[in-house]
């Protein structure tokens, strides 16, 4: 399953309806583990059946430390039943950097990206932050993904399929870049999860449930890559002069094949 837009009938969790109060309920995004995040008015509501490992309730918590430092939405309710969980959050300024207007005008979407990007880095303190998001834990996650079978070189992006078999990826993971500069990084950093507003500037971001001190590249690296599935070949360097830095090769081959086995 991938991240997109539902298209069609979404069928709307009772906790959901509950939740709107009485208003008008629109689906406005679908996630790769089955998560639906619904309008309701001016609010939002997630939601993600139980099962599908998706945890709401560390995003409020993440969302409220980060809501300290930077824009991002405020959150108004947060549970779970036995049919899943869910997190009410109070809207944001601005349109998804997917949204056709910025699909046709992807010089604006990728810049606005990379300078919102960087204010977010810039602006969340890395010494007072309790999240990590680190390339250990998050090589230890690939191995355990690939113990538990769950990962299939035939499913690999493109990009990953000359490594072959799982063992030579997760011996690519074993040789980590250093450290370029450590700040919390967003942990989804794909441009859905940007806003931008008219005048075509960055107003905030959604999704920080893996939210977490890390090297910037590991955000530089997705948020790249998600150019390329969202607007096409050649916004890559776009997106990082607008976030004020040249490519690093190196490092975005790591976080990328990192981002796909973990």
């Amino acid at each position: 399953m991938i991240a997109e837009v539902p298209q069609g009938r979404v069928e709307v969790p009772p906790i959901v309806v509950e939740l709107a109060g009485g208003q008008p309920v629109r689906a406005v995004w679908r996630n790769g583990l089955g998560g639906l995040t619904f309008r309701a008015g001016p609010r939002f509501v997630k939601w993600a059946p139980a099962g599908s490992g998706l945890d709401l309730g560390a995003e409020a918590v993440r969302l409220r430390w980060a809501a300290r430092f930077a824009v991002v939405p405020r959150v108004l309710d947060q549970g779970a039943d036995g049919s899943g969980s869910w997190l009410v959050t109070a809207g944001l300024p601005g349109t998804m950097a997917v949204a056709d207007r910025w699909k046709q005008d992807p010089a604006t979407a990728v810049r606005a990206i990379g300078a919102g990007l960087r204010r977010l880095h810039e602006e969340l303190p890395v010494a007072d932050c309790p999240f990590e998001w680190s390339a250990e834990g998050r090589v230890a996650r690939a191995r355990a993904n690939a113990a538990a079978g769950r990962l299939d070189p035939a499913e690999f992006h493109p990009d990953h399929r000359p490594f072959g078999t799982v063992g030579d990826a997760l011996a690519a993971l074993g040789e980590r870049p250093p450290i370029d500069r450590l700040v919390v990084c967003h942990g989804d950093a794909c441009a859905p999860n940007t806003l931008i507003g008219d005048d075509g500037h960055c107003t905030g971001h959604v999704d920080f449930g893996a939210l977490g001190v890390a090297d910037g590249w590991a955000d530089l690296a997705v948020a790249t890559w998600s150019t390329t599935w969202n607007y096409g070949p050649g916004w890559e360097e776009p997106l990082l002069e607008g976030y004020g830095v040249e490519p690093d090769e190196e490092r975005i081959r790591y976080y990328r094949l990192l981002w796909e086995l973990s």
